[in-house]
């Protein structure tokens, strides 16, 4: 009996831990943003970031006020207060970045 309820105990703990380790690290994601006038930005963020989030985060990287930065896909264009999840980008997505 003292061996079962380790055991259990055991596993419990490791199914916690591994699952609390995913779903941290599952958030951040890397995307490659290209301005198509031959830059191309990498940016690391978290999935919960927003859209404005990650003007920031490019805005530090190219020198550019993030507020003149538009951050697309085909022709949707993002909008800031929404999250990357939200619009359902993920780890190693291309986007494109204009300059307004």
């Amino acid at each position: 009996v003292s061996t079962q309820s380790t055991w259990g105990h055991f596993l419990s703990v490791y199914f916690f831990s591994s699952f609390a380790f995913s779903s941290h690290t599952m958030g951040m994601i890397e995307l490659i943003l290209n301005d198509r006038l031959g830059r191309k930005v990498r940016v690391k963020c978290d999935e919960d970031d927003t859209v404005g989030d990650l003007k920031k985060l490019v805005a530090a990287q190219t020198g550019t006020r993030p507020e003149k930065l538009r951050v697309q896909k085909w022709y949707n264009v993002y909008k800031d207060h929404i999250t990357l999840r939200d619009y359902e980008i993920h780890d190693g997505m291309g986007l494109e970045l204009y300059y307004n």
